[in-house]
């Protein structure tokens, strides 16, 4: 199935389903949706970074510190978040990824996703999918830091990136 024609769950300010739309209208339209991010990080703690491919529909060749995506219409965020985590890191038989805190993404320019951030432990030897991820690396989190002036991130990853921070450090 073409991504484009995904049927997604349209949602208001308080994530409440208000209607159903394919995922290409729901972009074009700035239709709020749900996505799910999650940190995936190895055996050693480092954290998987990419940068999506070229044809990606939102922030096409981009870097990210999440693998993710949308939450498919009538799916909840636990089941998208293990499903775009396998996917996206070409591996099965990974552990229910952890929840941590849901925000309401918006970026005034018509872009609003209510976004739930996980995390999860990848010991498994990854193949990401060549459609999703055109270079991948497990890079410790000090590179991670270096890198945020350097490399072009997708914004909404960036958000949840810095979001996390401080629920870790309130913690």
């Amino acid at each position: 199935m073409n991504p484009a024609d995904e049927i997604l769950d349209i949602v208001d300010e308080n994530d409440r389903v208000i209607g159903r739309s394919p995922r290409g209208e729901a972009y074009a339209e700035g239709l709020r949706h749900r996505c799910v991010f999650i940190q995936a990080r190895d055996a050693e703690g480092r954290l998987f970074v990419h940068r999506r491919t070229p044809v990606k529909l939102v922030f096409p060749s981009l870097y990210d510190m999440f693998v993710g995506g949308v939450v498919g219409a009538g799916e909840s965020y636990d089941t998208a978040a293990l499903r775009e985590a396998e996917e996206e890191l070409g591996v099965s038989g990974l552990p229910a990824p952890e929840f941590l805190f849901k925000f309401l993404y918006d970026n005034g320019a018509g872009q609003s996703w209510w976004s739930a951030v996980f995390e999860v432990r990848c010991e498994l030897p990854v193949s990401p999918q060549v459609e999703e991820v055109a270079w991948h690396d497990f890079l410790p989190e000090k590179e991670i830091e270096r890198r945020l002036t350097e490399w072009e991130w997708v914004p909404d990853g960036l958000a949840a990136y810095e979001r996390l921070k401080a629920y870790r450090a309130a913690r």
